[in-house]
């Protein structure tokens, strides 16, 4: 019986035939029990599955139907994981729902064998290495080996994959799963990842008439997975035992295909294939020591190790040992421990997290310690025209250099690599080439190096200097650097002509040209080489310096080497423009020299001292205070700078008025020979403007302690002193019962004072706060609604809502109110509510509320 309909529900299958024997009714033929295995999703209910399945066979040789069978339900049993790991944190449940079918069929016995096939639609949604990942059908198909693999009187059952599903794969986390197959012939078997394949569609999802296989159509994969790697390039199979390893991916479900090749004596039988979806679970975690099999180290004795295993807060503690023999101190129980080992050679390394504790896991890994592998090449050759010839400079202190890959960098090749050690490459165009070399030695060092090389149409000509001046007694050596044959010419009063660096003696000024002639490819330069009969020298005009400065010499002529004297009062008295700090009039004399010939020159340098300023003593005034200047000078004028907030800048002693600190300099010139004026100063500093403050205006009740709060300067006086408890502190305290008005003063240590007034109104009232029932916000007067506090210390909140009760205004400062706006919006006309409490001089509270009228 067929259910209709499409369910996304299948998670694998497989097909296994068995040999029963030859055939009872066909001659010829041999029998076969065809199994078709399918997971099926636990979650399936049975409208979603079938009683009975149709099976195609078709010819291996020219995909020739021969019969579709019905396979009918033999077995269907449930598989889960009952116990994991109890280390194993949040597992999801692993479970699948096996159904078999078989039937028997007798086939003839065919040189190249037979298909089997089953399709149908579908796989389970959101499988993340196919695209698309929703109403994907399968194919499940295997081979039934021919006559000429095993011979007519063969007989053979393909192998068995079993029932070994259950493995719990947590993401990120290095896995192992056995897809190992059992074959009862005892054959040599083989295994890989293949594609799996599509089958069926949401249009037909019961393939009644399985297709030929010239029609089933391989999955497409998504980016980063292939039929070959399924599971990511961090997970692979062992060819040999069908053991799959590796980290696992991220969460989610994959289609897994695994494909057995069976050999008989070295000759191919048939092909088997388990096509499977593995669900990597994204919620489990469980402690892990992870680490690679091998590690190197070819730069040094230290290194960096680390779990390789993903981070989980399950790993409590961490333990290294780094396996150097009779040491008892090579441990660490850092995370990630660097540790410098003490020699070369191979050590076990062994980690541990969680050592001692229930959940603990470990690994062990080998360590190479072999410094001193140094890679390096050079390169020959830069002409376009010819082979660039490359040599590996490899140096490796321990083992051979033992293996090489070149990269050319020749855009225009596909073939521009070599594993000689020392190869050649002609490239096809010029411009800079990035060279790479991976080289490797007998102790498992690996390294890259890199370096750019630049093609050229001509070989690269350089000249230390271009341009240089002799005298006509003198002898040069020229030189040029470049990879080739040099010739010079002119050849005339030259030794080494054809040599890069050859000696000239020319009498008159003379072009050089180099040839550079490398293997054919041609390129010249040329340089100038003046000649002189003389030295020509101008020292310079004699000079009259300030006392305690220095003078820089400007020399003219064409000399190319000077030496000054006397030295002792010269900073560097071998260049042309030396620095001298003489320490009286001198006498300076200069030698200028082009090679062998030279000549000499003089000047004289007079000091005189700075005119005499003295701007006064430094001072300090009050905030809007005046200074008197007291300055000396002896000279013929003199200026102040600046001239700002003096009194009178043309006198010696003017009155200073700054509203800041100021520097001011005199400026002091006279007619002796300093050409710079004496310079001094003076600082007047400005005291800060003292902001006296004695509280707001306040009313209070009579007889009600009130205490002043003033602020300024260090010092303060207030006067009167009628009912005050103190008149020399910030904060004496009151007690009055009638109005009274005080002048606050306040001063510091230097004299520097300011004043301010606080009135206070007396009320023969309790503690209380009146509040005005209306005001104007654009009135000349009562244009602000505020409270006004009477023996009130403090105002808890004053608040005003409107009619809608929202609030428009809100404070806690005494003397503040609002002035008709919301948000810079004056507000209706009409009525508020007020609620104001405050807190009066003995910790009582006063709350009152009421309502005003906003008039316009």
């Amino acid at each position: 019986m067929v259910h209709s309909g499409y369910a996304k529900h299948i998670k694998g299958g497989e097909i296994h035939y068995t040999y029963i024997g030859p055939s009872p009714t066909q001659p010829n033929s041999d029998r076969y029990q065809i199994r078709l295995r399918l997971y099926i999703s636990c979650q399936s209910t049975l409208q979603q599955v079938e009683s009975s399945v149709v099976l195609g066979i078709y010819k291996t040789s020219n995909n020739a139907l021969v019969n579709f069978l019905t396979a009918n339900l033999s077995s269907s049993y449930m598989i889960n994981l009952s116990k994991p790991n109890p280390c194993i944190v949040n597992p999801s449940p692993v479970c699948y729902w096996i159904r078999e079918f078989t039937v028997q069929v007798d086939l003839p016995k065919d040189p190249t064998g037979y298909m089997i096939i089953y399709q149908r639609c579908c796989r389970i949604d959101g499988i993340r290495n196919i695209a698309p990942d929703i109403n994907v059908g399968a194919s499940y198909f295997c081979q039934i080996q021919g006559s000429s693999s095993i011979g007519t009187s063969g007989v053979n059952s393909n192998p068995d994959f079993g029932i070994k599903d259950t493995t719990l794969i947590c993401q990120g986390k290095r896995f192992k799963l056995d897809y190992s197959a059992t074959d009862q012939d005892h054959d040599s078997l083989t295994y890989e990842f293949a594609s799996g394949y599509n089958g069926g569609d949401t249009t037909n999802p019961i393939v009644a008439n399985p297709p030929p296989p010239s029609a089933w159509v391989p999955l497409h994969y998504s980016y980063g997975f292939s039929g070959t790697q399924p599971l990511g390039r961090n997970v692979v199979i062992n060819s040999k035992t069908g053991m799959i390893s590796g980290i696992a991916p991220v969460g989610g479900d994959y289609v897994v295909c695994v494909l057995i090749r069976e050999y008989r004596a070295g000759v191919f039988v048939s092909a088997n294939r388990k096509d499977f979806i593995l669900h990597v679970d994204d919620r489990c975690d469980f402690p892990t020591a992870d680490l690679d099999p091998n590690y190197i180290t070819c730069n040094g004795f230290d290194f960096s190790f680390h779990n390789e295993a993903s981070s989980t807060p399950l790993i409590h503690s961490y333990y290294w040992d780094f396996g150097v023999p009779d040491s008892s101190s090579d441990t660490s129980t850092l995370a990630s421990p660097t540790y410098t080992f003490p020699d070369t050679g191979v050590y076990t390394v062994k980690f541990y997290v969680n050592k001692g504790e229930n959940c603990s896991d470990s690994a062990t890994t080998q360590m190479s310690v072999f410094p001193g592998f140094f890679p390096g090449f050079t390169n020959l050759g830069t002409c376009v025209l010819n082979p660039v010839l490359f040599t590996d400079t490899t140096k490796s202190k321990y083992g051979q250099v033992s293996s090489w890959y070149w990269n050319f960098g020749d855009a225009s090749q596909t073939a521009d690599s070599s594993t000689l050690p020392n190869p050649s490459w002609k490239y096809s165009d010029t411009g800079m080439k990035q060279v790479s070399l991976i080289v490797s030695s007998t102790k498992g060092c690996l390294d890259t190096v890199t370096r750019m090389v630049d093609m050229t149409l001509k070989p690269p000509i350089f000249f230390p200097f271009r341009d240089t001046l002799i005298c006509n007694i003198d002898t040069l050596q020229l030189q040029v650097q470049g990879t080739g044959n040099f010739t010079w010419t002119p050849s005339a009063k030259m030794v080494g002509a054809n040599t890069p660096d050859p000696w000239v003696h020319p009498q008159t000024t003379t072009y050089y040209t180099a040839t550079l002639d490398q293997s054919g490819c041609i390129n010249q330069d040329s340089m100038l080489v003046r000649v002189v009969d003389h030295v020509t020298l101008f020292a310079g005009n004699d000079s009259t310096i300030c006392a305690g400065d220095t003078v820089v010499f400007h020399p003219t002529g064409n000399g190319l080497y000077f030496v000054w004297s006397p030295p002792a009062t010269i900073e560097d008295p071998s260049i042309k423009d030396a620095r001298a700090f003489p320490n009286g009039a001198t006498t300076y004399n200069v030698v200028a020299s082009i090679g062998k010939c030279f000549t000499s020159g003089s000047l004289n340098i007079r000091t005189v001292p700075y005119p005499f300023s003295k701007a006064g003593a430094d001072t300090f005034i009050c905030y809007l205070d005046t200074a008197q200047i007291e300055a000396t000078a002896k000279g013929i004028r003199f200026a102040w700078a600046p001239s700002t907030n003096l009194s009178n800048p043309d006198i010696l002693n003017p009155l200073a008025y700054p509203l800041q600190t100021i520097l001011y300099e005199l400026l002091v010139y006279d007619t002796l020979g300093c050409p710079k004026p004496g310079i001094s100063q003076v600082i007047i500093t400005v005291r800060p403007k003292i902001l006296a403050f004695a509280g707001n205006d306040t009313s209070i009740v009579a007889g009600q302690p009130l205490q002043l709060q003033g602020s300024g300067a260090p010092a303060f006086l207030w006067t009167p002193s009628f009912a005050l408890n103190r008149s020399d502190i910030p904060d004496p305290i009151a007690i009055l019962n009638q109005n009274q008005t005080y002048v606050m003063k306040t001063f510091t240590e230097e004299g520097c004072f300011a004043y301010d007034t606080i009135n206070i109104k007396v009320f023969t009232t309790q503690p209380d706060i009146f509040v005005p029932n209306a005001f104007t916000p654009a009135g000349p007067a009562n244009n602000i609604f505020r409270p006004i506090p009477v023996g009130i210390s403090k105002l808890e909140y004053f608040r005003i809502y409107n009619r809608s009760g929202m609030l428009v205004f809100s404070t806690s400062q005494m003397g503040k109110g609002w002035d008709g706006n919301l948000n810079g919006i004056p507000q209706d006309t009409g009525g508020y509510v007020w609620m104001v409490q405050g807190m009066d001089y003995t910790g009582k509270l006063v709350t009152k509320s009421g309502t005003m009228v906003l008039v316009r």
